[in-house]
């Protein structure tokens, strides 16, 4: 009965919060990508100009073993200006200048480790050999899923350097011990040859990328109602607490996520069957409330006092939101898009980030969503059954 005024609440609460704050969207756009680029775990390009006497005449593989420290060297330019890949085997010299991929959390570390930062434009690195391209490759081959890059020895084997990952569409720092998985996009410098070689090993093959990987689905689900089905036995609580259908597939989602790579078990989905998939099981969710409820849903209003089983449902799910919407933005100046997929996330409510991420045009509130969704579903689920045993 509660459900539809309390799918009306959450949206509205979004739209209160916007008009009380008059937020502006283009800004807000704006703020997110300047937030993003400052991330600390986000990938920057630094110039450095070498220093250090303690490196001189060491090769570049040699040099990373003495710095715990994330980072690659992409390139080189000696003292006549000559820019070229710089490889496992490549000889710093004084004076030498390096293009370094490190994590802006790691920057002052590595710029310091070398020597100085210095100002050197993106069309100053370019390499004056035609052969030589930057180029994404695609991980699309189920026998390089789970393995690093140490593992690989791409550097070695072809002559070619990785310098940044991107998934998900976050980029990584290339780190010898990150481990691939499928759809990851490599960024590497090379030889069109060494490259091309590269790629046949990695696969990069888009139609692969489109296949459905429905076995890590189905066994998700299994899995899930598996152990939403197992029970939880609590100090002075008389009945056993269970995970249920909705909590115990989330858990297992989450670690599937986090552990599938070493089992080479193959997680990828495409944005499209990602957002198929979603869009499905909200309609089904809808529905099946829809049909629940509404054959008495007249005579519990007018007979049966529905209507302030409404009421309350409005109140319960308004008030928190307001007062946390408020307290976010005001004093936590959260961005306006994460704050709606935090208030989305924090009901657990389909519907309202749909229209959360139908209002942004962007990925924002699903991050956020994604984010505080685990944690919320899990909760509601142990308390509800907490609160009917308790009380």
């Amino acid at each position: 009965m509660a459900y539809p005024l309390g799918v009306l609440g959450i949206i509205f609460s979004i739209i209160i919060i916007k008009t009380v704050f008059k937020v502006n969207p283009s800004v807000e756009l704006e703020q997110a990508e300047q937030e993003r680029e400052d991330n600390a775990e986000g990938t920057v390009k630094v110039s450095v100009l070498v220093q250090n006497p303690a490196l001189f005449g060491k090769p570049i593989e040699e040099i990373k073993k003495l710095v715990g420290r994330g980072f690659v060297i992409s390139r080189v330019s000696n003292s006549n200006g000559e820019v070229r890949i710089a490889g496992a085997a490549t000889i710093l010299e004084d004076g030498c200048e390096l293009l370094v991929i490190t994590s802006q959390k790691e920057r002052e570390q590595v710029v310091a480790f070398f020597g100085k930062e210095i100002e050197k434009s993106d069309k100053q690195w370019e390499i004056n050999d035609l052969n030589v391209v930057p180029t994404r490759v695609i991980v699309t081959k189920d026998d390089v899923h789970g393995k690093s890059l140490a593992d690989l020895k791409l550097g070695r084997a072809f002559g070619i350097t990785v310098t940044r990952i991107n998934r998900a569409g976050v980029d990584l720092v290339a780190r010898p011990h990150l481990k691939l998985q499928i759809g990851d996009r490599l960024t590497m410098v090379g030889t069109n040859e060494s490259i091309k070689a590269a790629s046949e090993l990695l696969g990069n093959s888009t139609h692969r990328l489109f296949e459905p990987n429905l076995a890590a689905i189905f066994i998700g689900i299994a899995l899930g109602i598996l152990v939403g089905s197992i029970p939880f036995f609590l100090p002075g609580i008389p009945q056993p607490v269970k995970l249920g259908l909705a909590g115990g597939p989330l858990v297992v989602a989450i670690l599937m996520s986090r552990f599938a790579p070493k089992f080479r078990l193959v997680t990828y989905t495409t944005v499209s069957a990602n957002l198929m998939l979603r869009e499905v099981g909200i309609s089904l969710f809808l529905a099946c409330v829809g049909l629940d409820a509404g054959g008495g849903f007249v005579d519990t209003i007018v007979n049966k006092g529905g209507a302030m089983w409404i009421v309350y449902g409005v109140i319960i799910t308004v008030v928190p939101l307001l007062l946390t919407g408020f307290f976010a933005r005001w004093f936590l100046k959260i961005n306006f898009f994460t704050l709606m997929g935090l208030i989305a996330g924090s009901t657990t409510d389909p519907p309202a980030l749909a229209f959360a991420g139908a209002s942004a045009g962007n990925d924002l509130p699903a991050v956020s969503y994604a984010t505080v969704y685990p944690l919320t579903m899990f909760l509601r689920v142990l308390f509800a059954q907490l609160l009917i045993l308790l009380f």
